[in-house]
């Protein structure tokens, strides 16, 4: 009779004690954040440069907090963004996927404009919606520039919040003002650029002079309202690209002049971010990455940036096009090192994914590489291959240490400008001659050879889909 009892009383406990144990682990994952998934901060530049922060070897921007994530994390020498261009750059980081895929990339109109009717389809998944599986709340807080119509903006790609600009910030230039006279004079008000929160436009224009600050304060309240829950932050800075404004603590402070003053202000808005996330006990439990979405726009004089030693800039396949600084930072999780291995936003993707325990989709073709090996290990990762399109054309590759241009663009962004072919290619060894100076074609048949292989075996992978920046009313007319 005692041991009936004795069960019954267990059995009638047990449904009590589920519900303590359940209460209990609540209020331990509530306590102790670093128990769940992993949060993933994305911080995006527009048009920094190679060699635009100190530790990267700038001589008088300063940068105290990218410098010290660099010191505490892993800093890449060659890194490399999905496009030398705004709009494919960023269809490239979130989908993982080359952006001539998802029809976000073509030779002659290379970025979207507010003339613009396409976007980038949802069909695509990028890494905010592909982060809802595992419930992760997501925001994007800056420059969107994959698409300004209904249908195509950030909340359509699984993004919750969206409080940014939803081109660049040199768009609807008043019709009675020059762009080249007033992109290096500008003020408040001479871009006549939206200031959206979710679908609304809440500011027109945007008062560029306090983006930047305004930009950190969503994001660290963002962080502050989600840090008892896996999130995913993408705050994707519309500077250093033209017209460049800096708010009144910045403004005048650096020995570069304006565009130093705007890097300097980016270099505070990550010290912010960082020091949130110590601030709410969640830093074990973040990795953020910072890069930049294309080389330094060199026309543009000194309110363009610096490639360091690489050579040429934005729009180009030259190496200050594409290869970017890049840092990764996660304490306890990442020892600090530098890391030689090549990589790119595209591996961010598939990256995101595998340390957040999802599987990548098998329904489509992806261009990442997992980083993690290098990230937890110091590893070597799979990345060799580097594929320089110049809108939906291929005019580089890089295979290992070699890098081989078919193509050419000389004199960017100018009258000038004009595509040359080379014949034979031109070949350099990146891993002695960054600066891409001593072409070593002549002697090298076997390198090109195996360049134009991988090239068409690569070609044979992208299927033909419908482009959307050809879809336009109008293109802007730049006086």
């Amino acid at each position: 009779m005692e041991y009936t009892v004795k069960l019954l009383s267990k059995a009638l406990l047990a449904p009590i004690n589920l519900l303590l144990v359940s209460l209990l682990l609540s209020a331990y994952a509530v306590a102790n954040p670093s128990h769940q998934s992993p949060n993933v901060i994305i911080i995006f530049a527009d048009d920094m440069g190679y060699g635009d922060i100190g530790a990267y070897g700038h001589p008088t921007i300063r940068s105290p907090n990218l410098d010290q994530m660099a010191a505490e994390g892993i800093k890449w020498t060659n890194f490399y963004a999905a496009s030398s261009v705004c709009t494919p750059s960023r269809a490239g980081l979130l989908t993982g996927r080359l952006p001539v895929r998802s029809g976000m990339a073509h030779d002659q109109i290379r970025v979207l404009f507010p003339t613009s009717t396409g976007g980038l389809p949802t069909t695509e998944i990028t890494i905010a919606k592909a982060l809802k599986e595992k419930d992760y709340r997501t925001a994007l807080v800056g420059k969107w520039h994959l698409g300004h119509l209904p249908g195509f903006q950030p909340l359509d790609h699984g993004f919750d919040e969206y409080f940014g600009i939803p081109y660049s910030n040199d768009h609807d230039l008043k019709k009675e003002l020059s762009y080249i006279q007033t992109i290096t004079h500008a003020k408040d008000g001479d871009f006549n650029v939206p200031l959206m929160q979710n679908r609304s436009i809440i500011e027109r224009p945007a008062n560029q002079n306090t983006i930047t600050k305004r930009y950190t304060q969503e994001a660290v309240s963002f962080i502050k309202k989600n840090s008892n829950q896996p999130f995913f932050l993408y705050l994707a800075h519309s500077m250093p690209h033209v017209p460049l404004f800096a708010s009144d603590q910045f403004r005048g402070s650096s020995d570069r002049g304006l565009y130093g003053d705007v890097i300097e202000e980016i270099d505070w808005s990550v010290g912010q971010v960082l020091s949130t996330l110590s601030e709410q006990g969640i830093s074990e439990n973040t990795l953020v990455v910072f890069t930049s979405d294309n080389g330094p726009w060199l026309i543009m004089g000194a309110h363009g940036g610096s490639a360091g030693l690489l050579k040429s800039g934005k729009g180009t396949s030259y190496e200050g096009g594409m290869r970017e600084p890049a840092i990764f930072w996660w304490p306890e999780k990442i020892k600090p090192a530098v890391a030689h291995n090549t990589a790119s936003t595209l591996d961010l993707f598939p990256t995101i994914m595998s340390i957040a325990g999802i599987d990548m989709p098998s329904d489509r073709s992806y261009d990442g590489y997992d980083l993690s090996p290098t990230m937890f290990e110091q590893k070597s990762n799979e990345r060799k291959n580097i594929f320089y399109y110049h809108g939906d054309k291929i005019f580089a590759v890089r295979q290992g240490d070699w890098k081989v241009h078919f193509k050419t663009v000389a004199n960017i962004y100018t009258k000038e400008q004009k595509i040359l072919t080379h014949t034979p290619p031109q070949v350099f060894n990146l891993l002695v001659d960054p600066s891409e100076r001593f072409d070593v074609g002549a002697v090298n048949p076997a390198i090109i050879a195996s360049a134009a292989k991988l090239i068409e075996q690569h070609q044979l992978s992208v299927k033909p889909v419908e482009n959307q920046l050809i879809k336009i009313t109008a293109l802007p007319t730049i006086k």
